[in-house]
C-alpha cells in the first residue's frame, strides 16, 4: 500500500454520499468481487444482541443508503423496532472500508413494487414462500410452499407480498477508511450536522480525521 496517495476531506468531497458512490464505482470495476454492493447490516433490538448479517446494496441517492427485505425477517422487526442502525462496507483488494450509521425507515409502496418487478421470478415466489428468520421444520415444507406460490401464480405476474419492501438508511454519520502501510490508515468521519435523525433539507456535514 505505500503508493497509496493521503486520503483527504478536500480529496473526498464535501458530499460523502457522491464520495461513497465514487468508491463504489470503483470497487465495481477494480475490486474483482462478485458482490461489491455486499455491506454487514448491524441491528439492535432493545434487549436483545447486537445482530449482523449482509444485505446488498440496491441504490444510494440523497436519501441514505437503500436495500430490500422481509418486514417480518430478524433484521425487519429489528429495524422496525430500533431504527437505529450500521452499515458497513470493505473491499479488501483496494483496501478500503465505508461505515455507516444512521436511522432506517421504509421506502414507499411504489419504490418497492418498482424495485419488486426486476427481481427474477423464483425470487419473486420465495419471497411469498419463505417466513424468513422462522423456525423451519424442513427443507421439503419449504419447497412445497415455493410450489404452491408458483401454481398460484401460474401464467401471470407474481405481486410484491405486503410483508416484503425496502429501507432507506438515512446517514448521520460516514467514514471512509483508506489502508496505509504500517497501520497509519487514513479515516475521514463525516458527521451530518443539520436536524440529526430528521429532515427533509439539504444535509450539512462536517468532517474530522481520526487516528487509526
Amino acid at each position: 500500500m505505500s503508493r497509496v496517495e493521503t486520503l483527504t476531506a478536500e480529496a473526498l468531497g464535501p458530499d460523502p454520499l457522491g464520495a461513497f458512490s465514487r468508491w463504489l464505482s470503483e470497487a465495481t470495476a477494480r475490486s474483482g468481487m462478485t458482490f461489491p454492493n455486499a455491506a454487514c447490516l448491524s441491528t439492535l433490538r432493545d434487549g436483545s444482541w447486537p445482530d449482523g448479517r449482509i444485505v446488498l446494496l440496491k441504490g444510494v441517492d440523497s436519501r441514505g443508503f437503500v436495500f430490500f427485505t422481509n418486514y417480518r425477517s430478524a433484521k425487519g422487526r429489528s429495524l422496525i423496532e430500533n431504527p437505529k442502525a450500521a452499515l458497513t462496507f470493505y473491499w479488501d483488494e483496494l483496501g478500503r472500508q465505508v461505515r455507516v450509521r444512521g436511522h432506517a425507515s421504509e421506502v414507499d409502496a411504489l419504490e418497492s413494487d418498482a424495485y419488486f418487478r426486476t427481481r427474477p421470478r423464483g425470487s419473486q415466489v420465495g419471497a411469498w414462500a419463505s417466513r424468513q428468520s422462522d423456525v423451519l421444520a424442513a427443507r421439503e415444507v419449504l419447497e412445497e410452499r415455493s410450489r404452491e406460490i408458483d401454481e398460484r401464480y401460474a401464467g401471470r405476474e407474481v405481486p410484491r407480498p405486503p410483508h416484503w419492501g425496502g429501507f432507506v438508511l438515512r446517514p448521520e454519520e460516514i467514514e471512509f477508511w483508506q489502508g496505509r502501510d504500517d497501520r497509519l490508515h487514513d479515516r475521514i468521519l463525516y458527521r451530518r450536522t443539520d436536524s440529526a435523525g430528521g429532515g427533509t433539507g439539504a444535509a450539512v456535514w462536517t468532517t474530522e480525521r481520526l487516528s487509526p
